[in-house]
């Protein structure tokens, strides 16, 4: 499980509470593009009014995601770190820091992912405020506000560039 969840964090970009949080029916895998729709639960707030989002499911996240709708024996995708009431946010971020400082190296911490993320998005020239939508951060404009955003598919062409450039 947690080997999933750092997956599933390398490519989103999503918070780790987002990721805990998340419920079998948050994850459309059926559509042309596959994506996980992040969206306020009785048992997970949300940051913020940006971190609302649907986000395109490409490499590594959408590996973790498949493999865990088939070991999650609840209706939550992690339910060792999640139920009805509570996400455990805290414990299971001191669990994927120990994973990491002992797997990886001690200079990261979970958190780190989200900042790869966006640096990696920076790396293959990806608009800033599709970055902003991606991960959820808050809009720095008041005009980024309008409209609905960017299209399903737009997201995922980037996202898709993403995992690409990595494997390069």
């Amino acid at each position: 499980e947690k080997r999933l969840i750092i997956a599933l964090l390398s490519d989103s970009g999503m918070r780790l509470s987002e990721a805990l949080g998340l419920h079998k029916n948050d994850i459309d895998l059926d559509s042309s593009t596959p994506s996980i729709t992040i969206k306020e639960h009785f048992w997970r707030g949300l940051k913020t009014q940006s971190s609302k989002r649907t986000i395109p499911l490409v490499g590594y996240s959408y590996i973790a995601v498949q493999k865990a709708l088939i070991l999650s024996t609840s209706d939550y995708l992690f339910p060792s770190y999640c139920n009805s009431s509570t996400t455990k946010s805290n414990s299971a971020s001191a669990a994927l820091n120990t994973w990491l400082k002992r797997n990886v190296s001690k200079d990261y911490v979970i958190h780190s992912l989200r900042h790869s993320f966006r640096d990696r998005l920076r790396a293959i020239q990806c608009p800033s405020e599709l970055i902003n939508e991606l991960g959820g951060w808050s809009k720095s404009s008041v005009g980024e506000s309008y409209g609905d955003g960017y299209p399903i598919d737009v997201k995922y062409q980037w996202m898709k560039k993403l995992t690409q450039k990595k494997a390069a």
